[in-house]
Parts: C-alpha cells; sequence; structure tokens
C-alpha cells in the first residue's frame, strides 16, 4: 500500500549508490545472492534471541534488496540478462520472508510455532496472488504502472506488500514478547491482500 510513497524517497539515493557499485563491477545478481545471505543469517540470531542483530541483518537485506535493481538499471554491471535477474530477486525475495517466522518459530516453540505457521501460510497465499496477477498481466498485455518502481514484470497492488512486510518485522523484532498477537494481526491482513487480488484480478480478466 505505501510502497509507491515510499520508491520515491528511497530510489534517488539507492540509484546514486547503484552507479557506484556498478562502476565498480558490483554485479546485479551478487547483490541479490549476497543480500539473501544476509537475511538468513536473521534467522539463527532470532532462534538464539538476538533480535537486535536480526533487526540490523533483515535492514541490511531489504538495503541490498533495493541496491540490486538499482545497479542492474545502470545496464553496466556483469551477469545474466535483467529477465533472469528479476526472477532471481523475487525468488530470493520470497525465501527471506519466509525465513524470518521460522527464526521465531524457533526462539520460542510453544508460544510462536501456531502463528509462524499461519503467518507462513499467508505468505504462500500472497506471493501466489501476486505472481499469478503478475502471470494474467503478461497474458493480456498489462503494462505496469511504474508506481512502485521500475520492475522487470508487473507488480500488483495491494493492502500489504514490501514496505508494510518490512514494518511488520521491525515490530517483530523490537517486540519479540508480542509476536504471537503481531503475527496473527499480520497474516489476516496478508489473507485480505490475497482474497483482493484474486478479485480484482477476476475484474480485470473479465470481457
Amino acid at each position: 500500500m505505501f510502497d509507491p510513497m515510499v520508491r520515491r524517497l528511497i530510489d534517488p539515493p539507492l540509484d546514486r549508490a547503484g552507479v557506484w557499485l556498478a562502476g565498480r563491477g558490483v554485479g546485479a545478481n551478487q547483490m541479490t545472492l549476497a543480500g539473501l545471505a544476509v537475511g538468513l543469517a536473521a534467522v539463527p540470531a532470532l532462534a538464539l534471541g538476538h533480535y537486535v542483530i536480526a533487526l540490523a541483518l533483515i535492514l541490511l537485506n531489504r538495503t541490498m534488496d533495493g541496491l540490486d535493481g538499482a545497479i542492474a538499471r545502470q545496464g553496466r554491471a556483469p551477469g545474466p540478462d535483467g529477465g533472469f535477474g528479476g526472477y532471481l530477486d523475487i525468488v530470493c525475495d520470497m525465501a527471506f520472508y519466509a525465513a524470518v517466522p521460522v527464526g521465531f518459530a524457533i526462539a520460542d516453540s510453544a508460544a510462536n510455532a501456531l502463528p509462524a505457521c499461519v503467518l507462513l501460510a499467508s505468505f504462500v497465499c500472497t506471493a501466489a496472488s501476486f505472481l499469478g496477477r503478475a502471470v494474467l498481466a503478461a497474458q493480456h498485455g498489462e503494462a505496469d504502472s511504474g508506481a512502485r518502481g521500475r520492475k522487470s514484470f508487473f507488480h500488483s497492488a495491494g493492502l500489504i506488500e514490501g514496505s508494510e512486510t518490512v514494518a511488520a518485522f521491525v515490530a517483530f523484532s523490537l517486540l519479540p514478547g508480542n509476536f504471537p498477537v503481531l503475527a496473527w494481526v499480520f497474516a489476516g491482513l496478508c489473507f485480505w491482500t490475497a482474497a483482493t487480488r484474486v478479485w480484482w484480478s477476476f475484474q480485470e480478466v473479465q470481457p
């Protein structure tokens, strides 16, 4: 929901950093994979209760996620074509999003396991509705509006998008004792997002 506004704020500094990194031979796909490694490192930090360290790793992962696109837009970085880069980016994003609830589930299985499982299920639904909408857009020749930045494929709007997910992860890390309640609430919002995307997609493809 807040992604367009956030993109307007963060894209200019990210693009400047992307120019600098691309000029020094850093590849977009290299940044994507390094970002995934950083994000996955948050899981053991969460599992051990090191929530401040985990939060720093989560925020660093999201920064690197923005940098890989900024590097790719320069067109000078080595690596596979942008089509594969976009594919790799979304796969790594989904792997990171799925990993964070696992860390909380391990940290306190008695309190967190069930809400973490439900949260993961809601992530599957939002991911399926998001990627499925991109397939429909490609089939119907529908162009992305560009409101969420320059993307390699169609990005559908929703109540819960990347910015809201990062905000939720920050809240989880700052208030780990409230993870069960926060996870239930956020999972509900994710299920709502998936349902509304399906409805909007149905409306868009009707003759």
